[in-house]
């Protein structure tokens, strides 16, 4: 999972997250989709279908009635990653003084939850 650091306007979200994408063209050959919330489509949407061949699917709240809980289709998946993230107290309150520490202290929380799933 890759978490970009999110701005406060939506220019540097995107920017963020482009940056994020563009380090992923070696790591995962074998990606195909990536699931994104509402703030990340157009633009950025574009630029990673033309430039990796990669389809950015945007998971968007439906309009017909947002105070009523509906659970939306896939979006649970990246809820429930982040709910699963909270459980691990170094990444609920920002320690890392570098953003490589923080990135890393992700991917060692993701390696134990991925043990503990394959042991159980």
């Amino acid at each position: 999972m890759l978490i970009p650091i999110e701005g406060l306007m939506v220019t540097k979200r995107l920017k963020g997250a482009s940056l994020v994408v563009d380090n992923l063209a070696f790591k995962f050959p074998r990606l195909i989709k990536i699931l994104a919330d509402g703030g990340y489509g157009g633009t950025l949407a574009d630029w990673i279908m033309d430039k990796f061949g990669w389809e950015l699917e945007v998971v968007l709240r439906p309009d017909e009635c947002p105070s009523k809980f509906q659970v939306l289709p896939k979006r649970w998946i990246v809820e429930r990653s982040f709910a699963w993230l909270e459980n691990f107290r170094r990444l609920t309150i920002d320690y890392e003084f570098h953003a490589d520490t923080a990135v890393a202290m992700v991917q060692l929380a993701f390696c134990k939850i991925m043990l503990n799933k394959y042991f159980d």
